[in-house]
Protein backbone atom coordinates (compact mmCIF):
# COMPACT_ATOMS: atom_id res chain seq x y z
CA UNK A 1 0.00 0.00 0.00
CA UNK A 2 1.29 3.62 -0.88
CA UNK A 3 0.26 6.35 1.23
CA UNK A 4 0.69 9.96 0.86
CA UNK A 5 -0.53 12.45 3.41
CA UNK A 6 0.04 16.10 1.74
CA UNK A 7 -1.12 18.20 4.81
CA UNK A 8 1.42 20.30 6.16
CA UNK A 9 4.87 21.57 5.12
CA UNK A 10 6.10 18.16 4.52
CA UNK A 11 4.37 15.34 2.81
CA UNK A 12 4.51 12.55 5.09
CA UNK A 13 4.64 9.12 3.02
CA UNK A 14 4.85 5.21 3.55
CA UNK A 15 4.66 1.85 2.26
CA UNK A 16 2.12 0.01 4.92
CA UNK A 17 1.23 -3.24 4.69
CA UNK A 18 -2.47 -5.15 5.54
CA UNK A 19 -1.93 -5.74 9.18
CA UNK A 20 -0.53 -1.75 9.57
CA UNK A 21 3.01 -2.37 9.65
CA UNK A 22 5.31 0.51 7.79
CA UNK A 23 7.65 -0.93 6.13
CA UNK A 24 9.07 2.06 4.93
CA UNK A 25 8.85 5.72 5.66
CA UNK A 26 9.98 8.91 4.60
CA UNK A 27 9.29 12.66 4.36
CA UNK A 28 9.14 15.27 0.80
CA UNK A 29 9.16 18.95 1.06
CA UNK A 30 6.16 20.11 -0.27
CA UNK A 31 6.43 22.92 -3.00
CA UNK A 32 5.25 26.09 -1.93
CA UNK A 33 2.23 27.16 -3.58
CA UNK A 34 1.93 29.80 -5.55
CA UNK A 35 -0.67 31.74 -7.75
CA UNK A 36 1.64 33.42 -10.22
CA UNK A 37 2.68 32.48 -13.76
CA UNK A 38 4.71 29.61 -12.38
CA UNK A 39 1.84 27.53 -11.23
CA UNK A 40 2.66 26.62 -7.94
CA UNK A 41 -1.03 24.64 -7.91
CA UNK A 42 0.45 22.43 -10.12
CA UNK A 43 3.68 22.30 -9.05
CA UNK A 44 2.54 20.47 -5.89
CA UNK A 45 0.22 18.24 -7.79
CA UNK A 46 3.44 17.26 -9.92
CA UNK A 47 5.39 16.40 -6.73
CA UNK A 48 2.43 14.49 -5.47
CA UNK A 49 1.91 12.36 -8.58
CA UNK A 50 5.79 12.44 -8.79
CA UNK A 51 6.11 10.71 -4.95
CA UNK A 52 3.46 8.59 -5.44
CA UNK A 53 5.11 6.74 -8.40
CA UNK A 54 8.36 6.91 -6.91
CA UNK A 55 6.73 4.93 -4.02
CA UNK A 56 5.21 2.12 -6.10
CA UNK A 57 8.28 1.82 -7.69
CA UNK A 58 10.11 1.25 -4.70
CA UNK A 59 7.51 -1.00 -3.67
CA UNK A 60 7.95 -2.98 -6.65
CA UNK A 61 11.89 -3.29 -6.35
CA UNK A 62 11.67 -4.65 -2.95
CA UNK A 63 9.24 -7.57 -3.69
CA UNK A 64 5.91 -6.29 -2.50
CA UNK A 65 2.71 -5.64 -4.82
CA UNK A 66 1.04 -2.43 -4.65
CA UNK A 67 -2.77 -3.23 -3.80
CA UNK A 68 -3.94 0.65 -4.02
CA UNK A 69 -2.85 4.00 -3.30
CA UNK A 70 -3.93 6.03 -0.22
CA UNK A 71 -3.32 10.20 -0.69
CA UNK A 72 -4.92 12.07 2.05
CA UNK A 73 -4.88 16.03 1.30
CA UNK A 74 -6.23 19.26 2.78
CA UNK A 75 -9.21 21.31 1.92
CA UNK A 76 -12.71 20.39 0.22
CA UNK A 77 -12.92 17.30 -1.78
CA UNK A 78 -15.61 16.71 -4.26
CA UNK A 79 -16.05 13.13 -3.67
CA UNK A 80 -17.90 13.17 -7.52
CA UNK A 81 -15.36 14.31 -9.02
CA UNK A 82 -12.59 13.64 -7.17
CA UNK A 83 -11.40 17.57 -7.51
CA UNK A 84 -9.98 18.96 -4.46
CA UNK A 85 -10.06 23.20 -3.76
CA UNK A 86 -7.51 23.94 -1.27
CA UNK A 87 -5.82 27.53 -0.71
CA UNK A 88 -3.16 27.06 0.84
CA UNK A 89 -2.18 24.47 -2.07
CA UNK A 90 -3.49 27.37 -4.97
CA UNK A 91 -5.55 24.38 -5.70
CA UNK A 92 -9.27 25.09 -7.07
CA UNK A 93 -11.08 22.61 -8.37
CA UNK A 94 -8.14 20.80 -9.83
CA UNK A 95 -8.45 16.91 -10.55
CA UNK A 96 -6.36 15.43 -8.28
CA UNK A 97 -7.81 11.62 -8.84
CA UNK A 98 -7.83 12.18 -12.52
CA UNK A 99 -4.10 13.26 -12.68
CA UNK A 100 -3.21 10.24 -9.89
CA UNK A 101 -5.07 7.38 -12.00
CA UNK A 102 -3.64 8.20 -15.16
CA UNK A 103 -0.08 8.49 -13.99
CA UNK A 104 -0.61 4.89 -12.07
CA UNK A 105 -3.10 2.98 -14.29
CA UNK A 106 -7.19 1.96 -13.78
CA UNK A 107 -6.01 -1.34 -12.79
CA UNK A 108 -4.89 0.13 -9.16
CA UNK A 109 -7.42 1.88 -6.59
CA UNK A 110 -6.94 5.22 -5.67
CA UNK A 111 -8.34 6.58 -2.79
CA UNK A 112 -8.12 10.25 -2.09
CA UNK A 113 -9.39 11.62 1.27
CA UNK A 114 -9.32 14.98 3.63
CA UNK A 115 -5.95 14.46 5.58
CA UNK A 116 -7.87 15.35 8.84
CA UNK A 117 -10.44 12.87 8.15
CA UNK A 118 -7.50 10.17 7.49
CA UNK A 119 -6.06 11.53 10.81
CA UNK A 120 -9.29 10.80 12.60
CA UNK A 121 -9.84 7.48 11.29
CA UNK A 122 -6.47 6.29 12.33
CA UNK A 123 -7.10 7.27 15.58
CA UNK A 124 -10.66 5.86 15.87
CA UNK A 125 -9.08 2.32 14.57
CA UNK A 126 -5.64 2.64 16.46
CA UNK A 127 -5.07 5.55 18.77
CA UNK A 128 -7.11 7.25 21.33
CA UNK A 129 -10.46 6.86 19.98
CA UNK A 130 -10.21 3.24 19.97
CA UNK A 131 -13.46 2.04 21.54
CA UNK A 132 -15.84 5.16 20.72
CA UNK A 133 -18.48 5.46 18.43
CA UNK A 134 -19.09 9.03 18.85
CA UNK A 135 -16.12 11.03 18.99
CA UNK A 136 -14.08 13.76 17.42
CA UNK A 137 -10.49 14.30 16.22
CA UNK A 138 -9.64 17.95 16.09
CA UNK A 139 -6.09 18.95 15.39
CA UNK A 140 -4.92 22.23 16.13
CA UNK A 141 -2.24 23.10 13.77
CA UNK A 142 -1.73 25.62 11.04
CA UNK A 143 -5.79 25.72 10.83
CA UNK A 144 -8.28 24.05 12.36
CA UNK A 145 -10.71 20.96 11.03
CA UNK A 146 -12.42 18.16 12.66
CA UNK A 147 -12.86 14.50 12.04
CA UNK A 148 -16.31 13.52 13.35
CA UNK A 149 -17.19 10.31 14.25
CA UNK A 150 -20.90 9.64 14.92
CA UNK A 151 -22.90 6.42 15.38
CA UNK A 152 -19.86 4.56 14.70
CA UNK A 153 -19.61 6.00 11.01
CA UNK A 154 -16.74 8.64 10.29
CA UNK A 155 -18.74 11.44 8.63
CA UNK A 156 -17.64 12.85 4.88
CA UNK A 157 -20.85 15.07 4.30
CA UNK A 158 -19.49 14.29 0.34
CA UNK A 159 -16.08 16.18 1.27
CA UNK A 160 -17.45 19.27 2.67
CA UNK A 161 -18.02 17.96 6.82
CA UNK A 162 -15.72 18.48 9.56
CA UNK A 163 -14.51 22.61 9.26
CA UNK A 164 -14.86 23.40 12.84
CA UNK A 165 -12.30 26.20 12.34
CA UNK A 166 -14.58 28.34 9.61
CA UNK A 167 -17.17 28.55 12.41
CA UNK A 168 -17.71 32.02 13.93
CA UNK A 169 -16.82 32.60 17.51
CA UNK A 170 -15.69 35.89 17.16
CA UNK A 171 -17.89 39.21 16.60
CA UNK A 172 -17.18 43.09 16.60
CA UNK A 173 -14.45 44.74 16.34
CA UNK A 174 -12.54 41.74 17.69
CA UNK A 175 -13.00 39.89 14.47
CA UNK A 176 -10.55 39.11 12.07
CA UNK A 177 -10.99 38.22 8.56
CA UNK A 178 -10.39 34.55 7.76
CA UNK A 179 -8.12 33.19 4.94
CA UNK A 180 -11.72 31.77 3.87
CA UNK A 181 -13.39 35.11 3.89
CA UNK A 182 -15.48 34.73 6.97
CA UNK A 183 -15.11 37.26 10.21
CA UNK A 184 -14.14 36.13 13.36
CA UNK A 185 -13.76 31.90 12.20
CA UNK A 186 -12.19 29.89 15.21
CA UNK A 187 -9.35 29.93 13.13
CA UNK A 188 -8.14 32.87 13.81
CA UNK A 189 -7.84 32.59 17.47
CA UNK A 190 -6.63 29.46 17.67
CA UNK A 191 -5.27 27.93 15.53
CA UNK A 192 -1.20 27.34 15.96
CA UNK A 193 -0.73 30.46 13.49
CA UNK A 194 -3.21 32.76 14.65
CA UNK A 195 -1.46 32.42 18.35
CA UNK A 196 1.75 33.54 16.62
CA UNK A 197 0.27 36.32 14.10
CA UNK A 198 -1.88 37.82 17.46
CA UNK A 199 1.07 37.79 19.82
CA UNK A 200 3.19 39.59 17.06
CA UNK A 201 0.28 42.27 16.17
CA UNK A 202 -0.20 42.68 20.15
CA UNK A 203 3.28 43.51 20.83
CA UNK A 204 5.05 44.54 17.51
CA UNK A 205 7.75 41.76 17.99
CA UNK A 206 8.30 38.64 15.51
CA UNK A 207 8.14 35.12 16.97
CA UNK A 208 9.11 31.67 15.69
CA UNK A 209 5.72 30.06 15.53
CA UNK A 210 3.28 29.42 18.10
CA UNK A 211 5.94 27.32 19.90
CA UNK A 212 7.81 30.62 20.92
CA UNK A 213 4.27 31.88 22.26
CA UNK A 214 4.50 28.56 24.22
CA UNK A 215 7.29 29.06 25.74
CA UNK A 216 6.98 33.05 26.56
CA UNK A 217 3.27 31.92 28.56
CA UNK A 218 5.55 29.25 30.46
CA UNK A 219 7.85 32.50 31.43
CA UNK A 220 5.56 34.57 32.72
CA UNK A 221 4.91 36.63 29.67
CA UNK A 222 1.18 38.91 30.41
CA UNK A 223 0.92 39.13 26.50
CA UNK A 224 1.61 35.41 25.69
CA UNK A 225 -1.20 34.70 28.69
CA UNK A 226 -3.39 37.03 27.03
CA UNK A 227 -3.01 35.54 23.35
CA UNK A 228 -3.21 32.01 24.85
CA UNK A 229 -6.82 32.88 26.89
CA UNK A 230 -8.59 34.16 23.95
CA UNK A 231 -7.55 30.84 22.23
CA UNK A 232 -8.86 28.64 24.88
CA UNK A 233 -12.19 30.61 25.31
CA UNK A 234 -13.08 30.18 21.55
CA UNK A 235 -11.88 26.41 22.21
CA UNK A 236 -14.15 26.59 24.60
CA UNK A 237 -17.28 27.33 23.14
CA UNK A 238 -16.44 25.65 20.16
CA UNK A 239 -16.40 22.32 22.04
CA UNK A 240 -19.42 23.43 23.80
CA UNK A 241 -21.42 23.62 20.92
CA UNK A 242 -20.12 20.61 19.02
CA UNK A 243 -20.54 18.56 22.22
CA UNK A 244 -24.73 20.25 22.22
CA UNK A 245 -25.06 19.07 18.80
CA UNK A 246 -23.66 15.97 18.46
CA UNK A 247 -22.42 14.43 21.77
CA UNK A 248 -18.93 12.96 21.27
CA UNK A 249 -17.96 10.63 24.41
CA UNK A 250 -14.68 11.65 23.36
CA UNK A 251 -12.62 14.42 21.77
CA UNK A 252 -8.31 13.78 21.26
CA UNK A 253 -6.86 16.96 20.60
CA UNK A 254 -4.21 16.65 17.95
CA UNK A 255 -2.06 18.98 15.94
CA UNK A 256 0.73 21.04 17.26
CA UNK A 257 -0.01 22.67 19.91
CA UNK A 258 -1.36 19.68 21.54
CA UNK A 259 2.38 19.89 22.60
CA UNK A 260 1.43 21.82 25.20
CA UNK A 261 -0.17 19.11 27.53
CA UNK A 262 -2.36 19.63 30.11
CA UNK A 263 -1.16 23.47 29.86
CA UNK A 264 -3.97 22.90 26.78
CA UNK A 265 -5.95 19.97 27.89
CA UNK A 266 -6.64 20.75 31.36
CA UNK A 267 -8.34 24.59 31.11
CA UNK A 268 -10.13 22.74 28.29
CA UNK A 269 -11.73 20.21 30.25
CA UNK A 270 -12.58 22.70 33.40
CA UNK A 271 -14.33 25.09 30.30
CA UNK A 272 -16.31 22.67 28.75
CA UNK A 273 -17.47 21.24 32.34
CA UNK A 274 -18.11 24.87 33.87
CA UNK A 275 -20.52 25.70 30.67
CA UNK A 276 -22.42 21.87 30.54
CA UNK A 277 -25.49 21.42 31.77
CA UNK A 278 -27.39 18.69 30.52
CA UNK A 279 -25.41 17.69 27.80
CA UNK A 280 -23.30 14.32 27.97
CA UNK A 281 -19.63 15.74 28.86
CA UNK A 282 -16.67 14.22 26.99
CA UNK A 283 -13.49 12.84 28.05
CA UNK A 284 -10.55 15.51 26.35
CA UNK A 285 -7.40 13.38 25.78
CA UNK A 286 -4.18 13.88 23.90
CA UNK A 287 -4.24 12.31 20.17
CA UNK A 288 -1.53 9.63 20.20
CA UNK A 289 -0.38 8.84 16.40
CA UNK A 290 1.30 12.21 15.89
CA UNK A 291 2.23 13.55 12.85
CA UNK A 292 1.80 9.98 11.11
CA UNK A 293 -2.30 9.59 12.12
CA UNK A 294 -2.58 11.31 7.81
CA UNK A 295 -0.12 8.92 6.21
CA UNK A 296 -1.44 5.67 8.51
CA UNK A 297 -4.83 6.71 7.86
CA UNK A 298 -4.31 7.11 4.26
CA UNK A 299 -3.06 3.48 4.13
CA UNK A 300 -6.02 1.94 6.65
CA UNK A 301 -8.80 3.68 4.17
CA UNK A 302 -7.08 2.07 0.84
CA UNK A 303 -6.90 -1.27 2.42
CA UNK A 304 -10.55 -0.86 3.37
CA UNK A 305 -11.03 -0.27 -0.55
CA UNK A 306 -9.14 -3.20 -1.52
CA UNK A 307 -11.11 -5.65 1.31
CA UNK A 308 -14.73 -4.38 -0.48
CA UNK A 309 -13.41 -4.77 -3.74
CA UNK A 310 -12.26 -8.38 -2.65
CA UNK A 311 -15.97 -8.52 -1.33
CA UNK A 312 -17.72 -7.48 -3.78
CA UNK A 313 -15.82 -10.30 -6.66
CA UNK A 314 -16.62 -12.90 -4.10
CA UNK A 315 -20.52 -12.20 -3.60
Amino acid sequence: MVAVDLGGTRMKCGLVAADGAVLHRETRPTPRAVTDARGGGRAILDALVETVVELGQKATADGHRVRAIGVVVPGVIDAATGTVSAENLAWVGTPVLAALTAAVGEEVPVVLAHDVRAGGYAELRHGALAGTTNSMFLPLGTGIAAAMVVDGSLVSGDGYAGELGHTRFVHGDAAEQCACGQWGCLETVASAAALARRYGARTGRTVDGAREVLELLAAGDPDAAQVWDDALRVLVDALVLYTTLVAPTRIAIGGGLVGAGETLLQPLRDGIHARLTFQREPEIVAAVLGEEAGCLGAALMAWDRVAADVSEDTT
